[in-house]
């Protein structure tokens, strides 16, 4: 008796369908993508022998241990309390009514011991060599929110929308043509109030 041939399955079709298929994975599986503290560092300034003098009253120092203790102006602090203390010193408004450092729109307690204005006070920000990486990201969310809190104040006061939301928007293409043109100008405007002075380096001070 002779023996069947055994059939051959065609398998030219199931290389299409897996092509087909790793296609359809690629074009609708979403990536995450990685996110970290924006930062944007200054251009190259010319060389310049003179230090750059910050009076005490407009420096706001905020030291971090090897233990992550956290020291506010010489005095331990929670993290919890690090957002509104940095806010208060920011918006402290302490600058003399008439002056030409004299903040109009600052509702802070205008201390003449603390910040002149936004555009002067720093924040600086030292760190031990081993203080962990999970307390020195907590401690610039922290410094970043209480900016965040003051540009969305005033962007609220003289826009009537919120500098982050409009900022995210912006980002992500959620607005686009002149309306975005104009709402980054509106933004850029805001910044400029409230710039982000955030130094990492040991400043020079003067006790006034």
């Amino acid at each position: 008796m002779a023996r069947r041939s055994t059939p051959e399955v065609n398998a030219g079709s199931m290389a299409d369908i897996a092509f087909l298929l790793l296609i359809f994975f690629l074009v609708t599986t979403t990536i995450e993508k990685d996110k970290g503290i924006a930062r944007q560092l200054p251009p190259p300034e010319p060389p310049n022998d003179e230090d750059v003098i910050i009076k005490e009253k407009n420096l706001f120092i905020v030291n971090v241990n090897k233990d992550d203790q956290l020291l506010v102006e010489e005095e331990l602090m929670e993290l919890k309390d690090l957002r509104q203390a940095a806010i208060d010193f920011i918006d402290n408004g302490g600058a003399p009514s008439g002056t030409a450092e004299y903040c109009a729109f600052c509702k802070g307690a205008r201390s003449p011991e603390s910040s002149d204005n936004p555009n002067k006070a720093v924040i600086s920000v030292q760190n031990d060599r081993l203080t962990s990486y999970e307390m020195y990201i907590a401690v610039q969310n922290e410094l970043v929110a209480a900016y965040n809190f003051l540009r969305d104040r005033e962007a609220q006061r003289m826009y009537g929308w919120k500098f982050t939301e409009m900022k995210r928007a912006i980002d992500e293409g959620e607005i686009s043509g002149s309306k975005a043109e104009d709402i980054q100008e509106k933004l850029e405007s805001v910044q400029q109030m409230i710039p982000l002075k955030l130094s990492e380096a040991e400043p020079k001070k003067r006790g006034e």
